[in-house]
């Protein structure tokens, strides 16, 4: 008769097997506590074909880029059916430009010992209709076939030394205009006809995007030297309006051959944002309108302060290397200098600076 085995055996052999796995179930916890599981691969993500680049260039097509998001053209031509190229790509976040940090410019020393308005005005005027180079080609009429005529002088240099008539030529030149609500565009369309890629800025046109043509398009934009806060309620009312340098990033542009600019005062906001930005550094040309019958929007202090300040941006162009070749004094306008009529001056001058670094 076989000898049966202690109770105590069996009892300690199922009592190491349950030690046994309660230690494992144990290590498993531990580990996925400190290894997070990884998320499991989209098995169709590396089957998807990549996007075309002729998918990019047609007019509202949507292309997948890198990291899931999308490229959009947001510039639709207006005609049915037409082939126009796009407009405006986003630019991959990898390549947008670095902003540099600066907060105020320098402002220049006091034209006298002490501040006088007589002293600013006088710098300030004889600076700004004192041409700092020459230039003897300084409108599209210079060229072969071209006779229209601007209702004003935007003059821009078309001299054999400047690279802007070459790129003109060769149909690669682009032109940034800012505008509010101002119907002459002569100067846009010459552009365009010559083969120029031109942006027209307005708030006012009725569509965001509108495309004329093969050369021109209309955005509705206000650029300004700020952009909106999306967290402050009052600013979405003015969602609309952005800076220079965000508009260039999310265009996808790097250059501006020429930036034309009629913003009814907002103007020396807007060029001392392009400066501590360096965002002017990035444009070939400037043809400002520039008033100064009052001191324009956000620009403070008393009378001989703010001639001191337009002249300090002014200098700040000069060492950005920005040269003055042409000056309009619009004798149409009312002959006033910060709401006074003084100094033989006119309450608005057209002011055209080439950049001698541009290539």
């Amino acid at each position: 008769m076989p000898k049966e085995r202690p109770l105590w055996r069996g009892a300690a052999f199922r009592l190491c097997l349950l030690s046994a796995a309660l230690f494992l179930c144990l290590q498993l916890g531990m580990r996925r506590s400190w290894c997070p599981e990884e998320k499991p691969r989209d098995p169709t993500a590396a089957r998807a074909p990549a996007p075309s680049r002729g998918a990019e260039q047609r007019p509202g097509a949507v292309a997948a880029a890198a990291g899931g998001r999308r490229r959009v053209t947001y510039v639709r031509s207006g005609r049915r059916g037409s082939a126009e190229p796009a407009c405006c790509a986003p630019q991959p976040p990898g390549g947008r430009r670095r902003k540099t940090v600066r907060w105020h410019i320098e402002l220049q020393p006091w034209a006298s010992p002490t501040p006088s308005l007589n002293y600013e005005a006088s710098r300030f005027l004889k600076y700004i209709s004192t041409s700092q180079i020459s230039c003897e080609h300084t409108n599209l009429n210079s060229l072969k076939g071209y006779s229209e005529t601007a209702k004003k002088p935007w003059s821009i240099c078309l001299d054999e030394r400047f690279s802007l008539i070459h790129r003109i030529r060769s149909k690669q030149c682009r032109l940034y205009s800012l505008g509010l609500g101002n119907d002459d565009n002569q100067f846009e369309l010459s552009m365009a006809n010559s083969g120029c890629e031109v942006h027209r800025f307005d708030p006012s046109i009725k569509s965001a995007h509108i495309q004329e043509g093969r050369h021109l398009w209309y955005h509705r934009l206000s650029i300004d030297w700020r952009d909106p806060n999306p967290a402050i309620a009052a600013h979405k009312l003015h969602s609309n309006t952005k800076k220079l340098g965000t508009v260039l990033n999310e265009f996808g542009h790097q250059k501006i051959d020429v930036l034309k600019a009629d913003v009814e005062s907002a103007e020396w906001k807007i060029l001392e944002n392009l400066i501590l930005e360096d965002v002017v550094e990035q444009i070939g040309q400037l043809v400002f309108e520039v008033h100064i019958h009052w001191p324009g929007f956000e620009v403070s202090g008393n009378d001989s302060t703010v001639v001191r300040y337009w002249y300090s941006l002014l200098r700040e162009l000069e060492l950005k290397d920005f040269r003055l070749f042409h000056t309009y004094k619009d004798l149409s306008k009312p002959q006033m200098f910060l709401k006074k009529e003084a100094f033989n001056a006119s309450s608005c001058y057209t002011l055209s600076w080439v950049n001698t670094r541009w290539k």
